[in-house]
């Protein structure tokens, strides 16, 4: 645990500006905009630097903080409830990804565990923008899968990635 505690203190915003500079965020802005208007779903993705201190003394897991910004930003607030979230805790190079429940019910888990995998194994590599953007991908066909685009669907969920 304080090994965990050390590497979250020592890592900063500077962490996510190195790894996500502005030009990488505006390609995974776009991959998202594009992705969605392939199907009806909705995409978040968000990076977050490290945890705070409190999260941290009580041993939060990366899951049970990716369900708690899925709940701040509201992304179960779409019409069919297949809002998606990315979420990438760069301290612990780990990513989860939650699904709302019209989605969520219709993918087997491991489909998502597979994605979360092979974004983390690009991050490993350095690819912080081509991982998360080949994740978007994979998400996109599960998406066209289950919800096809529709032309009057509205964005409910911003395409521009969140730093928290």
């Amino acid at each position: 645990m304080i090994t965990r505690i050390l590497r979250h203190l020592l890592t900063g915003q500077w962490a996510v500006r190195r790894r996500f500079p502005t030009v990488e965020l505006t390609l995974i802005e776009q991959a998202i905009q594009q992705s969605e208007m392939r199907h009806g779903g909705e995409i978040c993705f968000v990076v977050e630097a490290a945890l705070p201190m409190i999260a941290l003394l009580k041993n939060q897991s990366v899951r049970e903080r990716a369900l708690e910004v899925f709940s701040r930003l509201r992304i179960w607030d779409t019409e069919h409830n297949n809002g998606v979230l990315i979420y990438l805790l760069l301290a612990d190079r780990n990513v989860e990804i939650i699904a709302d429940r019209g989605i969520h019910d219709k993918v087997n888990p491991t489909e998502w565990e597979d994605i979360c995998r092979a974004m983390e194994a690009s991050f490993q590599q350095q690819q912080f923008a081509a991982g998360t953007v080949d994740g978007i991908e994979r998400i996109t066909t599960l998406m066209q899968r289950y919800f096809p685009a529709r032309p009057d669907a509205a964005n409910a969920v911003a395409d521009r990635p969140v730093i928290l």
